[in-house]
């Protein structure tokens, strides 16, 4: 008797040395890889199979992944993590502006990955069966009451400014997925804002140093964004 199907994972990538490598790996992990080496065929077999996520390669030989992205986009709402050779940091700002919810850099180690794409399907199930949005979410010792707009760490009110508040919120909203500098400013301080980058900072320094033990929640990725996660 065959065994069931795991996770389908679509790995977008030209490289066949990349395909030999990761194939195995995440047959290992219990996954399903699915295998692409062109754009055109990394976008049919996203619209046909259904992954339950996306390696996506940014260089790839018929269409730029920055391209690919927005397309998927368009019609997919899998988790997409980036796994490419680029490093300039504009490059991993804009394709998480465009919707990426992860960047791995190559090379990258095997388990670093793994546990990337665990940690993205964790957070694509848990927005599938998010609570009401004026509920309570609760992340380690942060409690946070939507609805009532009140935050509390290890049961200690906390007092926060409105610019505050939106900033929690955004990042809570989030689900442990980076948000980018651009993505924070423009939802919280409008446009004309998106590229003040030192005032973004000041208010995440004020509002780490009030969530006090909980501070370590909020997780700086240097030049992108900030996070809100537990993850190790």
């Amino acid at each position: 008797m065959s065994q069931p199907e795991g996770p389908r994972i679509l790995v977008i990538d030209d490289e066949p040395q990349i395909h030999r490598f990761l194939g195995p790996a995440l047959e290992a992990a219990g996954y399903a890889p699915l295998r692409a080496e062109t754009a055109a065929e990394g976008l049919r077999l996203a619209a046909t199979r259904s992954p339950a996520l996306v390696l996506l390669d940014l260089g790839l030989p018929d269409l730029d992944g920055q391209q690919v992205l927005a397309r998927l986009r368009g019609f997919c709402a899998a988790p997409v993590i980036i796994v490419s050779a680029r490093e300039r940091e504009a490059e991993k700002v804009a394709a998480l502006d465009a919707g990426a919810d992860d960047y791995v850099e190559k090379p990258f180690a095997l388990g670093e990955l793994l546990a990337r794409v665990r940690a993205a399907l964790r957070r694509a199930a848990a927005a599938a069966g998010a609570p009401d949005p004026a509920g309570v979410v609760r992340l380690a010792g942060l409690e946070v009451d939507l609805g009532r707009r009140q935050a509390r760490v290890e049961g200690q009110p906390l007092k926060l400014t409105p610019r505050e508040w939106s900033l929690l919120v955004a990042l809570l909203r989030a689900s442990g997925r980076v948000v980018t500098q651009r993505q924070l400013l423009t939802a919280i301080w409008g446009p004309a804002h998106a590229e003040d980058a030192q005032y973004l900072r000041v208010y995440v320094g004020q509002l780490r140093q009030k969530l006090g033990p909980a501070a370590g929640l909020l997780r700086t990725e240097p030049a992108v964004g900030y996070r809100l996660s537990d993850e190790a």
